[in-house]
């Protein structure tokens, strides 16, 4: 039978007017005219603002262009949107969605693409949008937050389901549609997303499928397709294609915009901005900020450059005199400060609003004292410009008024951080120590230069290697500006979320869902329901073959669902099995975040089976020093092992954690919760880390390499068990913090 054969009864829309109707030429989504006013300033009059799309600042287009309008929604992922798009040589602009199709005709553009974002359509602060824009002769691309909205605008509806859907998928596509061409029937796809469509109206019809939910939508005469998956991410296996599809076969678009030199662009850009000043650059030694300085070196004279290092306290042992060393290699000349006490005890001015304020004497707890994520990045960010302003006073008479800060600042960082340079309605994942309000404050005076905002971290490595830089700079992982500090997870008392006790029971059905315990439980039928048949089908396999124990730990971590922050528990599961079944716990930790809503990662911890539950933490901050100590340590035994093992290059980070849990230790007196500390490996495979996957033991890396890093660092004092992430992002972001 055809799944897409049949089309599913029209309903009434939610909180929207449908295409076709009497209100629809007028904006939605806001009851306020004078917010879209105020962002647009008026519908025809003036163009809306244009969001970085290509480099630092691009010419005019030629008239004879085929352009495609990106409408951003909030998506992590719209910068990888315009990327895709201009790679297949056809010219772009990302624009703010409520972008009235008055002007999108006005100028030109011959195909819409519409973006994720964190909202729900059916909220009711939905965002703003023009629904003409289903209406008009151009076509268009909805792609998950814009593939819901094309469903609410023709009639259909969006609702929540008992599960969500965060991860690579397999679905079924209508290889008939052309939006489909030249591609399998079934197809892996990125799947991040909480709200579903769940009536489709007859004006529509159904194109792709996960199981019973859809996830493709069409109107083909009308030229406007949807699609709730990410096209643009590498998890979509054949993304590139639906793109072509799109912009090619179905808009009829020609490939007629070349990228311009992008070293040349940096180097215009650069020109353009620093003449004659003096620029500071805060080198980390990583990839970003050394392609910086290698720029700046082709247009800066000597005495206009100042590359300062600074040692935050965090770094990894011996890393900042290794930083230092290496940057002179390549004939830079790098002031080199030490930091730490400065930073241990620094504290946040907290500003009153949000962006632009004055700073105020509010102050935050030191950051020894600080358990809260955001806050310690905060502390951070604008610590590091607090003491390059000492250098310039105390080392270089200057102030920082005096000189252009450079940043090896990326799309991503911009885009976690959200700031407003690359999105209009994105929600913030984490604060980047070169994004806080600090750093916003002298970009908003002009005192920031930015050359790499455009680029993503494999295109910064690309330019390294065109800019003569040595490979093993150009390689080095990405290692976070406040170094270990978002490493350690600190907590001052355990966390359980308001449905702990439903979690704790739904991850022990999954994990034991063959066990004849659960046969007559509602939650259990319940579970089951909500998944898919080949999901009943591996559960019941998997759990009769192997003993595995699932636990809630009492911690959170920071995860990136359906384009919006998540701060969630963290599952452990271990087992007595032996070889170590890592394709059956991978596929349960893709399984488990759909299912049990608080928990966003999962791990596996080493050793024999967890018989307890974890419900103390030993308390964590910054504060003594043998937690920095610790996790320098057991960091630098892990990046030892990777390197000599040849596997380095296999992954491409691996951040390592420090976190507050002790295992077998059946701590029932709450005063006495233990003093131990566990580990957590990270390896990660990405290549612009919007999205990746857990590096595979046995399968993308030696397990013996894995093996032995737990034996190494299990002769540490003060840790409890070794555990390894096997998280994808989404739902869990590359680092914990």
């Amino acid at each position: 039978m055809n799944i897409f054969s049949s089309k599913s009864r029209a309903s009434a829309t939610v909180g929207v007017q449908p295409v076709g109707s009497a209100a629809s030429s007028t904006m939605v989504g806001s009851s306020r005219t004078d917010l879209l006013e105020s962002s647009l300033g008026g519908y025809t009059s003036v163009p809306p603002p244009v969001l970085l799309a290509n480099g630092n600042g691009v010419a005019a287009p030629h008239a004879d262009l085929d352009k495609v309008a990106i409408l951003d929604a909030g998506s992590q992922f719209g910068k990888v949107i315009d990327r895709r798009v201009r790679e297949l040589n056809v010219y772009t602009e990302m624009l703010p969605l409520e972008t009235p199709l008055a002007v999108l005709l006005e100028r030109g553009f011959k195909a819409i693409i519409i973006s994720g974002g964190p909202a729900s359509v059916f909220a009711e602060d939905a965002l703003v949008y023009d629904p003409a824009l289903f209406q008009s002769p151009i076509p268009v691309l909805g792609l998950c937050y814009g593939f819901q909205l094309m469903n609410t605008a023709y009639g259909g509806m969006v609702g929540k389901t008992a599960r969500r859907n965060d991860g690579q998928t397999k679905i079924e596509v209508d290889q008939n549609s052309l939006l489909f061409k030249k591609m399998d029937t079934i197809q892996e796809v990125l799947l991040s997303h909480g709200d579903s469509v769940t009536i489709v109206p007859n004006n529509l019809t159904v194109i792709a499928k996960y199981n019973d939910l859809v996830v493709g939508i069409a109107n083909v005469e009308q030229k406007k397709y949807g699609v709730q998956f990410h096209p643009e991410v590498d998890l979509t296996v054949n993304g590139m294609q639906i793109f072509r599809n799109f912009l090619f076969e179905i808009a009829g678009l020609r490939a007629n915009f070349l990228m311009a030199n992008r070293e040349q662009e940096c180097l215009n850009y650069i020109r353009s901005h620093v003449k004659s000043k003096t620029v500071l650059l805060l080198a980390s030694g990583g990839v970003d900020s050394t392609v910086c300085a290698a720029l700046l070196r082709k247009v800066c004279s000597p005495d206009q450059l100042i590359i300062l290092h600074i040692d935050n306290g965090f770094m990894r042992k011996n890393e900042s005199l290794q930083v230092v060393e290496s940057l002179k290699k390549i004939g830079l000349k790098v002031i080199h400060r030490d930091f730490s006490d400065r930073f241990r005890y620094a504290r946040r001015r907290r500003p009153e609003e949000e962006d632009g304020a004055d700073y105020v004497s509010v102050v935050s707890p030191t950051l020894m004292e600080t358990v809260d994520p955001e806050e310690k990045r905060k502390i951070i960010g604008d610590t590091f410009m607090e003491v390059a302003n000492v250098v310039l006073k105390e080392d270089l008479k200057l102030e920082l008024n005096d000189v252009l800060l450079c940043q090896g600042t990326l799309r991503p960082d911009l885009i976690e951080s959200s700031s407003k340079m690359a999105s209009q309605h994105s929600e913030a994942i984490k604060t980047h120590h070169n994004d806080t309000n600090f750093v916003r404050q002298l970009r908003a005076r002009g005192l920031v230069i930015e050359p790499l905002t455009d680029f993503h971290k494999d295109e910064v490595r690309r330019l390294g290697l065109d800019l003569g830089l040595p490979a093993e700079l150009v390689n080095r992982h990405p290692f976070p500006g406040p170094g270990l500090a978002v490493r350690v997870i600190c907590a001052n008392e355990p966390y359980k979320a308001k449905d702990y006790d439903r979690t704790v029971i739904l991850l022990r059905i999954i994990c034991s869902f063959s066990s004849p315990t659960w046969h007559l439980s509602v939650l259990h039928e319940n579970v089951r329901n909500t998944l898919t048949l080949e999901e009943v089908d591996f559960l019941k396999r998997a759990t009769k073959e192997y003993v595995i124990a699932g636990h809630v730990l009492p911690i959170r971590s920071v995860g990136v669902q359906g384009d919006g922050r998540s701060f969630k528990h963290v599952a452990a599961l271990s087992t007595d099995s032996r070889p170590i079944p890592w394709p059956v716990l991978s596929r349960l930790a893709e399984i488990i975040p759909r299912i049990c809503q608080s928990i966003s990662r999962v791990a596996y911890a080493f050793g024999p089976v967890v018989k307890h539950e974890i419900e103390f933490i030993t308390e964590t901050t910054l504060v003594p020093f043998h937690v920095v100590s610790k996790i320098q340590d057991v960091d630098a035994i892990a990046q030892k092992v990777l390197w000599d093992s040849g596997s380095y290059l296999s992954v491409a980070q691996m951040p390592v954690i420090l976190i507050p849990v002790v295992f077998d230790e059946d701590t029932v007196d709450p005063a006495f919760p233990g003093r131990k500390h566990s580990v957590v490996l990270r390896p990660f495979i990405s290549n612009d880390f919007m999205t990746g996957i857990a590096a595979l033991p046995g399968k993308h890396i030696p397990e013996e390499v894995i093996l032995k890093m737990v034996t190494e660092i299990q002769k540490v004092g003060g840790i409890s068990r070794v555990l390894y992430d096997l998280t994808c992002k989404p739902p869990g972001t590359t680092e914990w913090e």
